[in-house]
């Protein structure tokens, strides 16, 4: 005979699983919403009262997709399939996951349990085809690779006896030479979505591999008194919204000197305009316009998330090779006035790094899975002390604490970092040891964010914020040049 305690018991569990589906509902249209920070709290809760549904993992796993944290993501799918080894959508969840961590092999062999279990669905297919060509790529780049010394595509470039042909109204190089009159030229020129001529875009990374090649990894200056100097976030091929900067807070010059860290490339469909641009302004003011390297200033990212497309849409798949070359040579940190560091990513997984330590980083490769380059591209601040796993997959996450011991060894006041999007722009956290600038408003065209940047006078370092929203741009879509695997509005 049953108690009544076990009906009791019964009808409690059935109510948690209906205040579940209720908070799954609310978290899915909060997901429709694209507020994808609210859909996964209340995915959460749902998973609170109902931790073995595969369909909340599942798709708090694609929310967490959309807000990059892609560890987190691949945690989820594993755990829905963990819970039903046949819920079809946590193998789609887990590849897209893992390839947008890079691990191509690991996403090819779900992508192959899907085409096994669903061999008529078209979808299916193209993904897995795609993933086994990526595959198949890698292992061929890695066979080459042993290849005692990799020739420099500026080896085999005649720029000279390019010719600029007589119907090319556009800018060029004054006897091949960035000046200001050729920026100007260059940003309307773009603004109006018509290419530079493929000697003018050659010219520009030949000369800026070379610059970029002498400076150190740790680059150092000094802001005297009255000198300012203005630090910009993520742009992410945000064209119109790059000008937008230069028109609220002035154009790059001696007496306006400019940081950009980071991630100036990829998801945003004028990434080519971005870059050159860029480019073009550290040239023209080697000394007074720094590029950082960002975690998108790599092949891998690139070759997922558009510039690599773009670049080969653009112009040449030649070209975007020697994008890549340039962009190993890109800075990995600045510091200003011995007072502040600016990375793009963050801290380190472990204590004890010197700014000497940044200094010796050998840069110009593609950035390891683990140390100190890979954490200073990657890496993330959270709010409790200690370190944690990172969301994204790769690097850690770290806290106040480590911020305090890596600032008073380094004699630092804090650090200035980007990598993140954030609703208003900015945030500073860690009891103000640690910011956080994200210059892409809007991003995505779907993120509702405000973009800012830092204004940091020599006189007493103190950031000034300054916030603004996207403007509109021409009707291209972000991710327009993505690889298709990279398309999450999947099932």
């Amino acid at each position: 005979m049953a108690h009544a305690s076990q009906y009791g018991s019964v009808e409690k569990m059935a109510e948690g699983v209906n205040d579940a589906e209720l908070l799954k509902e609310k978290a899915n249209k909060y997901f429709k919403d694209k507020d994808y920070e609210n859909a996964i709290k209340y995915y959460s809760e749902a998973l609170e009262l109902n931790p073995s549904n595969a369909i909340y993992y599942s798709n708090r796993s694609l929310a967490y997709l959309r807000t990059e944290c892609y560890g987190y993501a691949l945690a989820d799918a594993t755990k829905a399939l963990d819970i039903d080894k046949n819920y079809i959508k946590g193998y789609y969840r887990r590849a897209t996951s893992n390839m947008a961590l890079g691990k191509f092999k690991a996403a090819l062999k779900d992508y192959e349990t899907v085409v096994r279990v669903r061999p008529n669905d078209k979808d299916a297919k193209m993904k897995y085809q795609e993933c086994n060509k990526i595959v198949k790529q890698k292992a061929f780049e890695r066979a080459i690779a042993s290849d005692e010394i990799k020739k420099s595509v500026v080896d085999s470039l005649d720029i000279e006896s390019m010719t600029i042909e007589d119907d090319y109204t556009g800018p060029k190089l004054e006897e091949g030479k960035v000046t200001l009159k050729f920026m100007k030229e260059m940003m309307d020129w773009f603004k109006e979505q018509k290419k530079l001529h493929r000697k003018c875009a050659y010219q520009i990374l030949v000369q800026v591999k070379d610059l970029l090649s002498k400076l150190p990894s740790l680059v150092e200056v000094t802001l005297q008194e009255a000198e300012k100097m203005t630090i910009c976030g993520d742009t992410h091929g945000q064209y119109y919204d790059l000008l937008n900067i230069f028109e609220l807070n002035g154009l790059p010059s001696e007496s306006n000197p400019y940081l950009f860290n980071g991630d100036f490339v990829d998801r945003g469909s004028f990434s080519v305009e971005v870059i050159l641009t860029l480019f073009g302004f550290k040239l023209l003011l080697p000394d007074n316009f720094y590029l950082l390297r960002g975690n998108h200033e790599t092949d891998n990212m690139n070759q997922m998330y558009g510039f690599e497309g773009e670049v080969k849409a653009k112009y040449t798949a030649q070209m975007f090779q020697l994008f890549s070359e340039v962009f190993q040579w890109l800075p990995l940190a600045q510091c200003i006035n011995s007072k502040i560091l600016v990375m793009h990513g963050g801290l380190f997984s472990e204590d004890g790094v010197t700014l000497e330590d940044l200094r010796k980083i050998e840069r110009n490769r593609q950035p390891p899975d683990s140390g100190p380059m890979c954490d200073l591209l990657w890496s993330d601040p959270q709010p409790q002390n200690g370190r944690s796993i990172s969301k994204r997959g790769v690097s850690c996450q770290f806290g106040p604490d480590v911020t305090d011991r890596f600032l008073d060894q380094n004699k630092l006041d804090f650090i200035i970092r980007s990598h993140e999007v954030k609703a208003e722009g900015y945030e500073v956290t860690h009891s103000g040891k640690c910011i956080t600038v994200f210059s892409a408003p809007n991003y995505c065209d779907q993120m509702g964010n405000k973009g800012a940047f830092i204004r940091l006078r020599g006189s007493d370092l103190k950031p000034e914020f300054h916030q603004f929203t996207a403007v509109p741009h021409p009707n291209v879509k972000p991710m327009a040049y993505a690889n298709t695997l990279m398309q999450l509005g999947m099932m």
